[in-house]
């Protein structure tokens, strides 16, 4: 899969594609659908399939500092798109300037001049251009005038996660900051993925014999609820199954939240300075304080265990 960074990286003999456009933070099951469709129709009319999305958030730009907790970095979008079969990436930087332009110009810049749309796949609520001006209905019209079709899908999938209201990234991150990792899952399709370098921490783990790897996560990441979970550790393209706590370690008083992920039943791991992904399957229980480090102990090996039982075979 190709992917470009702002318009300039589109190659000059790029020929005609078919487009979908949107954040598509997490790459839900919702996104998953319409990203599907588009693969599809490019397929059938023999064109590369393109999926075009922003950074910063565009809420960043047009009202700083409220970036949403993001599910998926840029980095993991793309692998998470490209497993879907999608041809090119592109990544349009957001900036104040991009934020004000008109939709007319967003759809000649982008979709007619550089990706040279043939079809454009979309959901109902789409909107672009300055102040979301555009919506489907002018998509439309601009894809008449300028020789591309529009088609709007239906993105609204239900299951048991949030009462069964529809599949969104808001609902995904509302799951996720409560600890509803099942919810959070069924929505994203797979388990949720926090990512980051492993950095020294106090090192209280490895004096208690469950040494821990300290992640350091990406800015913006959406941290799942204080408490313990099991799930995996990913280093260096090797997948562990591990008990993760996420708190302020509140036994030792402690202040800083962390992220930290205990491999079980490895020993002699070095994962210092290592970028690692930590998935997240099941929440275990809340984040306590205990009287004693005995009683800290017996609840550790406990949440081993658990999380050993829930992630064996998964």
């Amino acid at each position: 899969m190709q992917r470009w960074r702002g318009l300039e990286e589109i190659p000059g003999d790029w020929g005609r594609s078919v487009v979908t456009i949107g954040s598509f933070d997490g790459v839900h099951r919702g996104h998953q659908l319409i990203i599907g469709r588009a693969v599809e129709r490019a397929r059938e009319l023999g064109l590369p399939s393109v999926v075009v999305t922003f950074d910063p958030h565009p809420r960043e730009v047009i009202r700083p500092g409220s970036h949403p907790p993001l599910l998926a970095p840029h980095p993991r979008r793309a692998e998470l798109i490209a497993e879907l079969g999608v041809d090119a990436v592109l990544v349009l930087p957001f900036t104040t300037e991009f934020s004000q332009e008109s939709p007319e110009t967003f759809v000649r810049q982008v979709l007619v001049d550089a990706l040279r749309a043939r079809v454009v796949i979309e959901g109902p609520n789409f909107r672009f251009g300055h102040r979301a001006a555009g919506d489907v209905a002018l998509l439309g019209e601009l894809g008449r005038a300028d020789d591309f079709e529009v088609e709007v899908i239906d993105l609204q999938v239900c299951g048991t996660a949030g009462d069964g209201e529809p599949f969104s990234s808001s609902l995904t991150r509302r799951l996720v900051q409560t600890g509803d990792m099942a919810g959070a899952n069924e929505v994203l399709g797979r388990p949720h993925r926090v990512e980051g370098v492993v950095v020294r921490g106090a090192q209280r783990g490895r004096e208690l014999g469950y040494p821990t790897a300290n992640v350091e996560t990406v800015p913006h990441s959406a941290i799942p609820a204080d408490g313990v979970y099991a799930g995996w550790l990913t280093a260096d393209g090797e997948r562990m199954p591990a008990a993760i706590s996420v708190g302020t370690n509140p036994t030792f008083d402690g202040t800083a939240r962390t992220v930290e992920a205990y491999a079980i039943d490895r020993v002699g791991l070095d994962l210092y300075g290592l970028h690692v992904a930590v998935d997240f399957l099941a929440y275990l229980r809340g984040m306590e304080k205990f009287d004693s480090i005995d009683a800290l102990l017996d609840r550790m090996a406990d949440d081993v265990k658990r999380a050993r039982e829930l992630t064996d075979g998964v």
